[in-house]
């Protein structure tokens, strides 16, 4: 196992949805999963970043530090990265009180007064529900685009959400806690924390070097046993599942991949 120790979620201070482990901050998370994968022989942890996939008769696995290895089949969970909007300062509170999934922190910031920064308007009428359904002190920020659609636009005033197009400068607040947001302008509103739409891309290019086909979303298509479109390949986690993006979902994506290259490898091994 190939891991750069690089995982989206480092950012936040918690991570939720996981039963038994609701809470608990990324890293330590990572810790307990690599002390239960140490009692398995067959597990190897590496602290690599692996830069090059090759695919022949077996694939060649090239890291960082220019080491090889070789192997059977692979499985892609690479995950996902956050490209943020560029406004200033905005990783100073990204993960502590201004996030991207309503699922993972909206429990922790109900009824506070919040700030929703969408880009894609389709998909941000969407967010703004689900963010309306955790609080209802809610203004919602284009940064800098105007709100094209006109019927969406009333229905978010008719709720008491206020719109603001200008754009944004930067945030004020110390360690990581929002007070006030800064635009262009000179104007301010006061938030105590927020949501932001960030663009996701894959965090590597593995699956479209080996000819893997993507789904709508952008995440690598995969059957219900993570195999991909290329023999040998699979892949879990975000990597496949862009929506929604979970660590539950994404452990449980793992389970079944695993299953699949278990599958695959034993029975080409019984048959010969």
């Amino acid at each position: 196992m190939f891991d750069n120790d690089n995982a989206r979620n480092t950012v936040t201070q918690e991570s939720h949805g996981f039963l038994t482990r609701d809470g608990i901050k990324p890293k330590e998370f990572r810790e307990i999963a690599h002390k239960e994968l140490d009692r398995y022989p067959s597990v190897v942890y590496l602290k690599r970043e692996v830069t090059l996939v090759i695919k022949d008769t077996v694939f060649e696995l090239v890291t960082s530090e220019r080491e090889k290895y070789f192997s059977m089949t692979i499985i892609i969970s690479t995950g996902l990265k956050d490209v943020l909007p560029n406004i200033e300062n905005i990783t100073d509170f990204y993960g502590k009180t201004l996030f991207h999934c309503p699922y993972c922190d909206g429990w922790e910031l109900r009824d506070k007064p919040l700030a929703v920064i969408i880009g894609d308007q389709v998909q941000g009428f969407h967010f703004i529900q689900t963010i309306y359904n955790w609080s209802k002190d809610l203004v919602v920020l284009t940064n800098g685009k105007v709100f094209q659609n006109a019927e969406q636009k009333n229905l978010i005033r008719h709720k008491g959400i206020k719109i603001i197009e200008n754009k944004i400068k930067k945030f004020e607040g110390s360690n990581g806690q929002m007070e006030k947001i800064i635009f262009d302008n000179g104007e301010s509103v006061l938030r105590k924390g927020g949501f932001v739409m960030p663009q996701l891309v894959q965090s590597s290019d593995f699956g479209k070097r080996l000819g893997c086909e993507y789904n709508s979303l952008g995440g690598i298509s995969v059957d219900s046993f993570g195999r991909t479109n290329v023999q040998g390949v699979y892949a879990a986690g975000d990597a496949s599942v862009i929506n929604p993006a979970q660590i539950i979902i994404a452990a449980a994506e793992g389970v079944r991949a695993a299953a699949g290259v278990n599958t695959d490898l034993t029975q080409k091994e019984f048959l010969g």
